[in-house]
């Protein structure tokens, strides 16, 4: 899982310093969003966590978005609570159906997921998406964010509320 890690960690920073160099090309935004969901696995409870989304705008239609949050994934196994916590670092595609640049949009990303627990490990994570943009800013998206590791898969599914504003 290192490897993977380190790939997507290259990946995600070489798309950052080809966009970065291209200031005058390209617009950005930036949002802040709340996601909350129901662990997928046996016992989940409650998932809830918040991002950070910068996004390079390559035209109307087409944005790369990187995304980095935390997200709390709750159990309970009989009487037990279980708590689980991780950092996702994600990169992606989103892709608007409408030419002005909101409306319905497609997304998937992809990353690695830093455990805050103790033992803390790295995952690979994945989060298809399918939500609504307003003109306004507001955005709100239902998406499933998987973690894989170990031959071991889990996740989410949930809703993304957000806010973004152009730079």
């Amino acid at each position: 899982m290192k490897t993977i890690t380190k790939i997507m960690s290259t990946a995600a920073f070489a798309v950052a310093v080809f966009f970065t160099s291209n200031a005058n090309a390209q617009s950005r935004n930036f949002g802040i969003g709340l996601n909350a969901g129901i662990p997928t696995e046996t016992g989940g409870q409650f998932a809830i966590g918040g991002d950070l989304r910068y996004q390079f705008n390559i035209d109307e239609q087409l944005s790369i978005p990187i995304t980095v949050g935390y997200t709390n994934l709750s159990y309970k196994y009989g009487n037990v609570k279980v708590n689980s916590g991780y950092i996702p670092v994600k990169v992606g595609a989103k892709y608007f159906f409408d030419k002005s640049g909101s409306g319905v949009y497609g997304l998937a990303e992809l990353g690695a997921a830093f455990g805050t627990d103790s033992p803390s490990k790295t995952s690979f994570v994945y989060s298809p998406a399918i939500g609504y943009s307003w003109d306004n800013g507001l955005d709100l998206a239902a998406k499933y964010e998987g973690l894989a590791r170990d031959g071991r898969t889990g996740g989410y599914v949930g809703l993304r509320l957000a806010y973004g504003f152009r730079l």
